[in-house]
């Protein structure tokens, strides 16, 4: 079921979309993470994203 409100989707976005992932365990962290929360390497990047329409 698609969302129809405009707001409500680009709070989901950005909620799904702009996450960090670590590169040696692949966890999902935060934004504003520095560090893994799961094996605190600090070796993170950006998920990719790009919107399928």
């Amino acid at each position: 079921m698609p969302i129809q409100d405009p707001e409500k989707q680009q709070l989901a976005q950005k909620h799904l979309l702009y996450i960090k992932v670590c590169r040696s365990c692949g966890a999902r962290n935060a934004a504003s993470a520095v560090k893994c929360r799961r094996c605190r390497g600090d070796e993170l990047r950006w998920k990719r994203r790009e919107l399928k329409r």
